[in-house]
């Protein structure tokens, strides 16, 4: 999220993280162009009227790159040009300010399964099967109950079953850049889904990371 309102941009983390989403805030338009560069996000949530660099001209920077991320421009213009010239330079969806966070939650769920519309929801491993639209989990067709954290961890390996996974790559995957993240949190993250599902659900590759393993 780039905006540059500190009471929005407070009311709209609050609200993401309670819907599942980890954020990552941007208050100014450079800080914002490094984060895009460093990171693989789903999602950009953009005002137009930044410091530093104009939302626009970000907007442009992305679609000149290739960078195909779904856009949503949040902001106070709401003239008809002002719509038109957003999404005429790549966004994908509009929202004036002040707006309702359930329409923007709305408005980014249906960006994001536009987005993915290609990729299956579910993924299986055995007898284990993730939906990561629903944020369900199965174990042989029985429902478990997993914390938002533990859920992103489980999803990150289940994406790609045979990849070993970093500490940093799997907090990448849970935090934003401002959280404080504990010396051994994804330690504990993954001694609870061993707890749930087998000691083999997940191995360690001792000085490389974690891979998928297979569920007890």
């Amino acid at each position: 999220m780039i905006e540059d309102d500190p009471m929005i941009g407070d009311s709209i983390c609050k609200a993401l993280k309670l819907a599942h989403f980890t954020v990552d805030w941007m208050q100014d338009g450079l800080s914002a162009e490094f984060a895009l560069q460093c990171n693989n996000h789903a999602l950009l949530l953009l005002d137009i009227g930044l410091p530093g660099k104009n939302g626009l001209e970000i907007l442009k920077s992305l679609r000149k790159n290739s960078n195909s991320i779904p856009v949503l421009i949040l902001t106070a213009r709401d003239a008809v040009e002002d719509r038109i010239l957003g999404l005429d330079n790549g966004a994908d969806d509009y929202l004036v300010k002040p707006f309702d966070l359930d329409e923007l939650l709305a408005r980014m769920r249906a960006l994001l399964r536009r987005n993915s519309r290609n990729i299956e929801s579910e993924i299986a491993h055995g007898e284990l099967v993730l939906d990561a639209f629903k944020h369900e989990v199965r174990i042989r067709g029985i429902p478990v109950y997993l914390p938002v954290k533990e859920f992103a961890i489980l999803h990150a390996l289940m994406e790609r079953p045979g990849a070993v996974l970093s500490r940093d790559k799997l907090e990448e995957r849970i935090y934003g850049w401002e959280d404080d993240v504990g010396s051994n949190t994804i330690e504990v993250y993954i001694y609870n889904l061993r707890k749930k599902f087998g000691g083999g659900i997940i191995r360690n590759v001792r000085g490389v990371g974690y891979k998928l393993g297979n569920p007890d």
